[in-house]
C-alpha cells in the first residue's frame, strides 16, 4: 500500500490548495492551477518514458500539440461541416496522438541514446513546422473560439468565471488517475520489465522481454497523456496556438522530468505543478525559458537523480 501514497497526497494536496484559494478569495488562481494539471500531465508519461523504459523524448510538445490541435479543428471546423460533436474531440485528440507516436515510434525507438534525443527533437520541429504553415489550424494565430465542452453530471470543461472549482478538481482528478494508472503499471510486470530494459537492453532481451514491444508501448502511452492534456487545456482555454508545438516546451517537460527525479513520477507531478504554477503567473518574466534551461542543466551538474533523491530518506547508504 506504500506505493499509493503518492496517490494519495497528491488528492489531498488538491483539497487543500481549493480550501486555501477560496478563504483568501483568490479564485483567479483556479486558473493557472488548472492550466498546469493539465501540462503535468506531459511530465507524468514522460516519466514514466524516461525514468523507467530509458528513452529520451525532445518531441512531446508535439504530441500536446497534435492533441490539442486535433480537438480544436474537430470542435470548430468539424462542427461546423459535419455536425461533429464537440466531446468527440477529446477522444479523437487523444487518438490521433496515439496513432502518431504508433506510427513514428516503430522506426524511432530503434535508436538510442543522442540520436533518439535527435530523432524525437526533430519531430517536435515538424509538428511545429506544418502548424505554421497549414491554414486549416491558423498558421501562427493559432485557433480560437474552441466551444466548451459539456461532460457528465452538469460537468462543463471550459476556462469561464463561475466554472472554475468544477473544472479544478475535474482537471486535477485527470493527473490523480493519470498518477494512478502510472504507479498500478509499474509495480505489475510490465514496469519489472520496464525497469530491465532501462538497466540493460540488452540483458532483458536474454532474460525474454520483449524490447521492442515494450519500449513501444511506454512510448505511446506517454504520448496519450501528452495527447489528453493538450485537447483539454485547447477546450479550457478556448484556443490553441502554435508556442504549444515549440522546442522550447518540450526541453521544458524533459528539465521538469529531470528536477522531479525520472524514477518517481509523485516527485515529478509535484515539481511540475509548482513549477508550472510559477511559470504561469509570470514569475519568471522574460527569463522564463531562460529559468528552465538553467533548472536542467543544474539538475544534470548537481542531482542527476533528481530533487526527491536529496532528502535524507531517499539517499543511499
Amino acid at each position: 500500500m506504500r506505493r499509493y501514497l503518492p496517490v494519495a497526497a497528491l488528492a489531498a494536496a488538491v483539497v487543500v490548495i481549493q480550501l486555501a484559494v477560496s478563504a483568501l478569495k483568490a479564485e483567479y488562481l483556479l486558473t493557472q492551477l488548472t492550466m498546469s494539471a493539465y501540462y503535468t500531465l506531459v511530465t507524468l508519461g514522460l516519466c514514466l518514458l524516461m525514468g523507467y523504459a530509458g528513452q529520451v523524448s525532445l518531441g512531446h510538445a508535439g504530441f500536446f500539440a497534435i492533441g490539442g490541435y486535433t480537438a480544436s479543428v474537430l470542435s470548430t471546423a468539424g462542427a461546423a461541416v459535419i455536425g461533429f460533436a464537440p466531446w468527440m474531440s477529446l477522444p479523437a485528440g487523444v487518438a490521433a496522438a496515439a496513432v502518431v507516436a504508433l506510427v513514428i515510434g516503430v522506426p524511432v525507438l530503434r535508436l538510442r541514446g543522442h540520436y533518439l534525443a535527435m530523432a524525437t527533437l526533430a519531430f517536435g520541429f515538424i509538428v511545429s513546422r506544418v502548424i505554421l504553415g497549414t491554414a486549416l489550424l491558423g498558421q501562427a494565430d493559432g485557433i480560437s473560439d474552441v466551444p466548451a465542452v459539456k461532460l457528465f453530471a452538469g460537468l462543463v470543461l471550459s476556462g469561464r468565471r463561475p466554472l472554475r472549482v468544477q473544472n479544478y478538481y475535474a482537471a486535477w482528478a485527470l493527473v490523480t488517475l493519470g498518477l494512478l494508472l502510472a504507479v498500478n503499471l509499474l509495480g505489475s510486470r510490465v514496469g519489472r520489465a520496464l525497469r530491465a530494459i532501462h538497466g540493460n537492453e540488452e540483458a532483458a532481451a536474454a532474460m525474454g522481454v520483449d524490447v521492442g514491444r515494450y519500449k513501444l508501448g511506454v512510448f505511446v502511452l506517454s504520448a496519450i497523456y501528452a495527447g489528453l492534456g493538450g485537447a483539454c487545456l485547447a477546450h479550457f482555454n478556448g484556443g490553441i496556438g502554435p508556442g504549444e508545438a515549440g522546442v522550447m516546451k518540450s526541453v521544458r517537460y524533459v528539465a521538469l522530468v529531470a528536477a522531479g527525479g525520472m524514477g518517481s513520477p509523485g516527485a515529478a507531478v509535484a515539481v511540475s505543478a509548482v513549477l508550472t504554477f510559477l511559470s504561469l503567473r509570470g514569475v519568471f518574466g522574460l527569463y522564463d525559458d531562460a529559468v528552465f534551461g538553467a533548472l536542467l542543466v543544474a539538475i544534470m551538474l548537481f542531482a542527476p537523480e533528481g530533487v526527491v533523491n536529496l532528502l535524507p530518506a531517499r539517499r543511499r547508504p
